[in-house]
């Protein structure tokens, strides 16, 4: 039965591969003209109607009304239909896996036994991963992906990569280090809260003297007695110098103040990951300018440390002046085609409409340091843009234009060709399985 079933991963996967062979995009260098769309910049420039995005080299050249297409320019009529920013899917896995239940299809999850903080996903990114079209052609050209939540205190290192063509995804690496604050649960449990925070500050301890002092550990006989392994207190330098944020996965709202106070008093950067409870702390999270990745359709407790989950969170939240952000279902890259209808979900419960799309773009761009080339509809930024055939944060919406980095994208995905291949059953020359 296991055989069967490897097998027929293995031949889906093949299927995949020859059905994203697709006829070559539109280049990178080529010029693009986006006409008559109901323009959302997400900058200064607010939302425009009836006005036109150049496209040039890659980058936004003009954003206005009435601009003339250049000789040989692509032109994509919107119809007055949106045009937004690419979207961002925040904390997921795209890139680093592929089928669940394949394990050498999954570069995850670190060695459950220690520490990794070191687990670094930039090393693991598959350009010709399989979810990377069923996500853009959703809208998304761009993702935070991480290490999946570990059984330890440090998971590793996350990065930003882009969704479009090209052997080379990466955007920025080192774009923070995941650490987990929540217990494994149930009974046996390997972490409890005490254990969790003293690992946590030991390590730091560690890793603020090793990186004040690093020239002294790499000569022969130099000190040893840490709890971690040189290359983890290595990742933990940038975030102890202030280049690299903290991802902190944490629900309950008394962690949360409680790693707000630790990471301000130790000049840290922090991001909140999960923060189930994290409306009912909205006024030190503000205070503190910490900014929250929350999955708006958590409002069912998974444990008791979210007890206090609602559909309302991240409208508390964007309320109390909290900088949000979203994560697609579970953070499963699978479901990263799914971040509209999360974001959809925020609006119908009270978020407003602007800062749910800000949600998707210009926000994760500004929390992990991307937002000077990517996040708004501005002259000069990567021409990440997504043409709709409706509001795009409704669940029955979808693209009819995806450009990422200036390219522009066939909307096929392995779910298409496969749906394509199967759905005339009548027709003359099935394919070999249906004969």
């Amino acid at each position: 039965m296991r055989t069967s079933l490897i097998l027929a991963g293995v031949s889906a996967l093949a299927l995949a591969s020859a059905a994203l062979a697709q006829p070559s995009p539109s280049p990178a260098g080529s010029t693009i003209l986006i006409q008559h769309g109901q323009v959302h910049t997400l900058g200064g420039g607010g939302t425009l109607n009836n006005a036109d995005v150049l496209i040039e080299n890659g980058k936004i050249a003009q954003i206005g009304a009435n601009i003339a297409a250049p000789p040989g320019a692509r032109v994509i009529d919107a119809h007055g239909k949106p045009v937004t920013p690419g979207l961002m899917a925040t904390w997921t896995q795209i890139g680093i896996t592929e089928v669940d239940m394949v394990a050498e299809t999954n570069d995850t999850t670190p060695n459950q036994a220690q520490d990794s903080a070191a687990f670094d996903v930039a090393d693991a990114v598959n350009p010709s991963s399989t979810l990377i079209p069923v996500a853009r052609i959703a809208g998304v050209t761009r993702s935070l992906t991480t290490p999946a939540d570990c059984g330890d205190v440090f998971c590793g290192t996350s990065a930003v990569i882009h969704l479009g063509l090209g052997n080379d995804l990466l955007v920025k690496k080192n774009a923070g280090v995941i650490v987990e604050l929540e217990p494994n649960g149930g009974e046996g449990q390997k972490n409890a809260r005490p254990d969790i925070w003293e690992k946590f500050r030991e390590t730091l301890n560690d890793a603020r003297e090793y990186c004040g002092q690093r020239a002294g550990y790499h000569r022969p006989g130099g000190y040893r007695d840490q709890r971690s392994n040189r290359v983890d207190l290595d990742a933990l330098c940038p975030v102890l110098q202030g280049q690299e944020p903290l991802l902190a996965h944490v629900e309950r709202a008394s962690t949360i103040r409680q790693i707000i106070a630790y990471t301000q008093a130790n000049h840290l950067g922090l991001v909140i990951l999960g923060g189930g409870e994290a409306w009912q702390a909205a006024k030190e999270l503000a205070a503190a300018h910490v900014p929250v990745v929350i999955d708006t359709e958590q409002n069912l407790p998974a444990s008791f440390s979210d007890l206090g989950g609602t559909l309302k969170n991240a409208a508390r939240l964007d309320q109390a002046g909290v900088t949000v952000a979203f994560r697609p279902q579970g953070g499963s890259a699978h479901f990263a085609r799914t971040i509209t209808q999360i974001a959809g979900n925020a609006v119908a419960n009270g978020m407003n409409w602007d800062h749910a799309l800000a949600a998707l773009t210009v926000n994760p761009a500004k929390i992990f340091g991307i937002a000077g080339s990517y996040g708004t509809l501005e002259a000069g930024k990567d021409a990440d843009v997504v043409v709709w055939d409706g509001d795009p944060l409704e669940v029955t919406s979808a693209p009819t234009a995806v450009i990422i980095k200036g390219s522009n994208i066939p909307l096929v995905s392995r779910q298409t060709k496969l749906r394509d291949r199967y759905r005339d059953l009548e027709k003359k020359s099935p394919p070999f399985a249906y004969r």
